[in-house]
C-alpha cells in the first residue's frame, strides 16, 4: 500500500525551528518528485517546497526561502522540511504528496498532515 506519513510537528515561538519528516511506504520515493504543502485556516492550500526525483533540484516558494530546506534521505525512503526563522504566519497544517513532478497537479499521493503552530 502506497503511504506517506508526515511527523514532527508541534508548537514553537517565532524565530525557532521544526524539522518535519515525510516517511514513504509502498514505493521507492527517491524516484519522485515530493513537495510539502501547507493550509492555513481560511486559506488556499499553498506548495512551499518540492525536490525532484530526477536530479535533486529543489524549489522553495518566496515566502519560506532562505528559511527552509527540502531534503531526502532514500535509504531512509525519507523527505526532511528543515523550517527554521519560524514565523505566526507560517502556521498551517503541513502535507508532504508524491508525484511526478514539482507541478501540484500531477502530485498522486498525499500524506494526513501535521500541525505547525507558530506563536508567542
Amino acid at each position: 500500500q502506497v503511504q506517506l506519513v508526515e511527523s514532527g510537528g508541534g508548537s514553537v515561538q517565532p524565530g525557532g525551528s521544526l524539522r518535519l519528516s515525510c516517511a514513504a511506504s509502498g514505493f521507492t520515493s527517491g524516484y519522485y518528485a515530493i513537495g510539502w504543502f501547507r493550509q492555513a485556516p481560511g486559506k488556499e492550500r499553498e506548495g512551499v517546497s518540492c525536490i525532484k526525483g530526477s536530479d535533486g533540484s529543489t524549489y522553495h516558494t518566496d515566502s519560506v526561502k532562505g528559511r527552509f530546506t527540502i531534503s531526502r534521505d532514500n535509504a531512509k525512503n525519507t523527505v526532511y522540511l528543515q523550517m527554521n526563522s519560524l514565523k505566526p504566519e507560517d502556521t498551517a497544517v503541513y502535507y508532504c504528496a508524491a508525484g511526478p513532478a514539482c507541478l501540484t497537479a500531477t502530485m498522486r499521493y498525499w500524506g494526513q498532515g501535521t500541525q505547525v503552530t507558530v506563536s508567542s
